[in-house]
């Protein structure tokens, strides 16, 4: 047998019922204390019309006359009968000064002793009290009739009884209980209304669930790599995670902030103060590339906008090592094929008796190949760049243009500091070249030349390096001269993996090192892209080793 244990009520339905009996209890209580302050006023009012009433009858000088007269009672009965029925009170007994009745509702009670106390009057005073009288409990006033000496010659009491105040509290808690009731009908309406909006805020979760669900999201947010940002509907920060902060370089408390006062490069900024969704954007900061997605809240107006940020620098420097990779594979290919036509060149010739010919022919092949790589390596003898232009060179001839190394080229092996990595130096010269290459293709002429230098920088610096990349082609139009570096921009129609990443990614390189990049006109006509990087510690700041290194686009030409 299976017992169902209930689900704990939802933390909406635990408010209402809270709420309902709390209304409910200040509603009683109020009713309660109104009807007692209320009982007390309706006694002390009873008192003051009851004072007011004697004070009038021990004033009026027809009564004194009647007091006078030879039978008071004939005279006064009538006028305290009258005088009960205009004033409204229960009673009005007229006495002589001893407490002996003259008037009395009941005609049986006149001419007997008055149930009350009268010494206070008969010394001339003027009081009220509770009683029990012959017409039961009531509130009197009993005061003295003076004559023009002031003596006392009879007194006058009026009362009202107990029964009648109570009727009259009566009727005002019949009233009092309704308004309690309509302002706990009231009450009730408006929490449930209240709650009904906070259960669907809440999904219908009672406090546990919800305890549990913060718990979740608070351990999945720190758990979580990829950064997590939360915008309000003023695009300012209302939740990000470690790997937000870390990702986007931001310290320190930024819950509130704007997002335009992030710090963040002005494209990741418009990104993230966009409307529309961006889905798997490449945005670059000063040492990272990242992937950014953003989402808005649904909801009908703009509540605000989720966005995920994921780190592919790594990926990105892999990608750009299996690019090259495989442009050496293609090349080698290339080379093969060739190699293969001209073996097969020699072999015919000697099939054909002239031996001698073959000899000429390999060894003007052989030289030529060498004369390339004496070219380079004497310029640049640093391993990983030589490597780089002899692959770029055999990558441009396939493509028919023709890379040269200046004479004026000259970077001997071990000269690069430790905090100016040869992977960078890939990623800088290698974007330079296939910008260069895609520039120059199908132009006449079509060459790329290549510049890698050191010089005394500017100031009594120290030197710096120089690296210049020229080409035949198009050139730059100057008015988009400051744009070649931004992500994004591409004069040419997008290609697998998109465009306008790689000249971006030079441009981080070198900030990263404290160098400068600039586009210029070449002299033939085309564009020069020249980038100064300083041989040392730039301002004391070592790049972090995990930056931007190595990442290289190939194909990355704008």
């Amino acid at each position: 047998m299976h017992l169902r244990v209930p689900r704990p009520r939802s933390l909406a339905g635990q408010l209402f019922a809270m709420q309902a009996v709390l209304i409910a209890v200040v509603v009683a209580g109020y009713a309660l204390f109104t009807y007692i302050s209320d009982r007390g006023q309706a006694q002390d009012a009873a008192g003051r019309q009851a004072r007011a009433v004697t004070l009038a009858i021990a004033d009026s000088p027809s009564v004194l006359e009647a007091i006078r007269s030879p039978d008071p009672t004939a005279r006064l009965q009538p006028y305290a009968v009258r005088v009960m029925r205009d004033t409204d009170v229960d009673f009005v007994t007229i006495m002589n000064p001893e407490g002996i009745r003259w008037t009395h509702p009941d005609p049986k009670q006149i001419g007997h002793p008055f149930r009350g106390h009268i010494e206070r009057a008969q010394r001339g005073q003027t009081f009220t009290e509770t009683y029990t009288g012959t017409l039961g409990p009531s509130v009197r006033a009993v005061t003295p009739v003076l004559d023009d000496d002031g003596r006392v010659v009879g007194l006058v009491s009026a009362g009202i009884k107990v029964e009648e105040i109570s009727k009259r509290a009566q009727e005002q808690l019949t009233a009092l209980l309704g308004v309690a009731a309509g302002a706990l009908l009231l009450g009730a309406v408006g929490t449930y209304v209240i709650n009904a909006r906070l259960r669907r805020h809440t999904h219908g979760m009672n406090a546990d669930e919800l305890s549990r669900m913060h718990d979740y999201h608070q351990a999945a947010l720190h758990a979580v790599r990829e950064g997590l940002l939360m915008l309000d509907g003023q695009y300012r920060v209302a939740l990000i995670n470690d790997g937000g902060r870390e990702l986007l370089g931001v310290t320190g408390d930024v819950v509130g902030a704007s997002v335009a006062d992030l710090g963040l490069p002005a494209q990741l900024t418009g990104a993230l103060l966009a409307s529309e969704p961006r889905v798997d954007e490449v945005h670059l900061t000063d040492r990272r590339v990242l992937v950014v997605n953003t989402s808005p809240v649904s909801g009908g107006e703009h509540r605000g906008t989720v966005v995920t940020l994921r780190d592919v620098t790594e990926l990105q420097s892999l990608m750009g090592e299996l690019n090259s990779e495989r442009g050496f594979t293609q090349a080698l290919r290339s080379q093969a094929h060739e190699a293969a036509n001209r073996l097969h060149t020699v072999v015919s010739l000697i099939e054909l008796g002239r031996a001698e010919e073959a000899v000429d022919f390999a060894t003007a092949e052989l030289e030529l190949a060498q004369a390339l790589t004496d070219q380079v390596v004497a310029a640049v003898s640093e391993p990983v760049l030589a490597a780089l232009l002899l692959g770029k060179t055999a990558q441009a001839n396939e493509r028919g243009v023709e890379l040269v190394v200046s004479h004026d080229s000259r970077l001997d092996d071990g000269l690069l500091p430790p905090s100016l990595p040869a992977r960078d130096l890939v990623t800088i010269l290698g974007n330079l070249v296939d910008n260069a290459v895609d520039a120059a293709q199908g132009r006449v002429p079509s060459r790329v030349t290549v510049a890698a230098y050191t010089e005394a920088a500017g100031g009594g610096g120290g030197s710096e390096l120089v690296l210049r990349v020229s080409d035949t082609g198009a050139g730059v139009d100057p008015a988009h001269a400051d744009l070649v570096f931004q992500r994004g921009f591409s004069t040419k129609p997008a290609g697998e993996g998109g465009r306008g990443l790689g000249l971006a990614l030079v441009s981080q390189a070198v900030q990263r090192h404290g160098g400068t990049l600039t586009v210029t006109e070449a002299d033939g006509g085309g564009a020069r892209f020249e980038a100064r990087l300083p041989l040392g510690d730039p301002g004391g700041r070592a790049p972090a080793p995990d930056a931007l290194a190595g990442r290289h686009e190939p194909g990355g030409a704008v």
